[in-house]
Formats: C-alpha cells, structure tokens, sequence
C-alpha cells in the first residue's frame, strides 16, 4: 500500500457530511475539482471504493462508512489539540519553573512570582533559588534570571535591567572617608560568592580610577547574609542597590564615598535555546521588566 496522505482525510469527510463535492467544496472553500482528485487518490491509496456516486447525491460505502467514523474521531481530536495549543499561546498556562540567586529571588522575584499567579491563574509558580548555575535543559527549567556579568553561552538572553554596586556600612561604624585608598584600614565584610571579593576598582568620572585590597574582619558566602552582618554593624561592604534600597532609605545603611562608582552588573533573562518561547514565560519576563521600571531608585543616603 502506498503511503497515505492523511490530509485527504479532511476532503473525504466533507464529503461525507455534505452528501455532495459541490457543498463539500464550497465549505472548503476551494473548487470541486481538487476535492474530487483528492477523494479518488485517496481510494486509489486505499485500493477500495469509498463513496458510491449518483446524480443527485454521494453516499458512502460500507468501507466509506467505516472509514468516516474513525477519520471524524481523528479530525475532533486534531481541532480540539489545535484549539488548545492557539489557547496556550495566547494565554499562560501550565508550570513555570524559574531559577535565580538567592538574593535576587527573595528580595524581588518571589513577589513578582506572586503577582503573577494572581494575575494568570492557569499557571503554577516554581522558584529554585540557588547561588550557583543551573543547567536549564538538565533541570528543565523555563527561565533563569542571572544577575552580574553573563559568560559566553548558547543560552539565548534578555536584558532586563541594570544594578549599581554600592559600598556601605552601618551608621554606627562608619568613620569619614576621603579616597578610596582610606577604606584598605577599615573592617570588610567579604562576599565569598564573588570571584574577587576583595579587590575593587572604584571610578570618579571618565579619569580617576582607583584599585583597592579591602581588608575582611568577615568572609561569608551568600549575600543576604552579607547584608544582615553589614546591618548588624559588623564592617563595610559591597552589596546590589536591589537588595539594599530600603535599608538606605531607612537610613539603616549609609553609603560610603558616593561620589566614587564601582562597576555596574546586568540584570539578564536566560532562557534555553528554542526557536518559539512559551507564553507563560514571555509574560513572566514582561512582568519583571515592568516591575524593574516601577522600582523605586531612591538615591542612597550619604556618610558623613
């Protein structure tokens, strides 16, 4: 048996249900002639009479008959899948898995996420917060959010933003710094997470560049806990303005040299290599951009 065209299916079945090739092509909307090559190349596949042809009216056969009820059952579920998959993309839907660094995910994604089950109900939310890399397709995670300086990767990205670096300190310990070059004698919290957490390069301008060798009292290893000992008085350090807005505005933290810049980092979007990305994640990813927008910048409060 030849192979089978299986989208003849779909002009024998009009057929079938009109009792003509006339009325079955005008609902096809395409000429008789094209239905009625397509019905006798499919008997010809078949190698058996499917309809039974008189002058007034197109009845099928006992095959035909057969031949209907199970290709009609087919074309149900292929426009029911199809009705799905055009809702799917149209409408989030299903689970999103998500991962990013801790600091990040707590203190930003994880009201987000929230934002966004109310906002789209069909989907389900899963946060995996980890300060290493995940690999995506291995995890099957939907998106990753990576905050800092992306390395070479097949990943595809987005940039969703941008985060300053800050130095700061408790108001109780910070003493009157001048230079960059004051802060080698001063206690440090270092951020073991980082690749160098104690060298930095602050900027004054387009010319004045200073590299300075901090001196920890302290070395932890994830940034929220960075943050409670800097909180707690325990030295300066360096952390993401994301992470510490609230505690500058608050006047809980004070930021040291502000006049002095360190290098900024990009807030990225990774997702795994595909040619068409879920709704759920390119809505997922409109939210955040909007919701980095929203963000309040609030200048940080100065030492004095």
């Amino acid at each position: 048996m030849e192979a089978i065209n299986l989208n003849r299916l779909v002009y024998f079945a009009a057929v079938v249900d009109a009792a003509s090739f006339t009325r079955a092509a005008d609902r096809l909307g395409i000429t008789k002639a094209v239905v009625s090559q397509q019905v006798a190349q499919l008997e010809r596949e078949l190698r058996t009479d499917l309809l039974v042809r008189t002058t007034r009216r197109v009845e099928p056969t006992e095959a035909g008959r057969l031949l209907h009820a199970r290709c009609a059952a087919i074309l149900r579920e292929a426009e029911s899948a199809l009705a799905e998959l055009a809702q799917s993309n149209a409408e989030p839907m299903g689970l999103l898995r998500i991962a990013a660094p801790n600091d990040y995910g707590t203190c930003t994604l994880a009201a987000i996420a929230t934002e966004f089950s109310r906002t789209y109900p069909a989907c389900r939310v899963e946060l995996i917060l980890a300060d290493s890399k995940i690999d995506l397709v291995a995890s099957q995670i939907d998106l990753s959010i990576r905050v800092g300086w992306l390395d070479d990767s097949a990943l595809q990205t987005r940039r969703v933003g941008s985060f300053r670096q800050l130095l700061v300190a408790a108001p109780n310990v910070v003493r009157r710094v001048a230079h960059p070059r004051d802060l080698a004698a001063l206690p440090f919290i270092a951020n073991a997470a980082l690749r160098e957490p104690l060298t930095w390069q602050f900027m004054k301008g387009d010319v004045e560049r200073e590299s300075v060798e901090m001196s920890q009292t302290l070395t932890i290893n994830t940034t929220p806990a960075v943050l409670a000992a800097t909180l707690a008085g325990g030295g300066l350090a360096v952390l993401p303005d994301f992470l510490i807005r609230d505690d500058l505005a608050a006047g809980r933290l004070v930021a040291i040299l502000p006049s002095w810049t360190l290098p900024s980092g990009g807030i990225h979007a990774v997702f795994p290599a595909a040619r068409f990305r879920p709704p759920k994640v390119t809505a997922f990813v409109a939210m955040l951009m909007e919701a980095h927008k929203r963000a309040v910048a609030g200048g940080p409060r100065r030492a004095k």
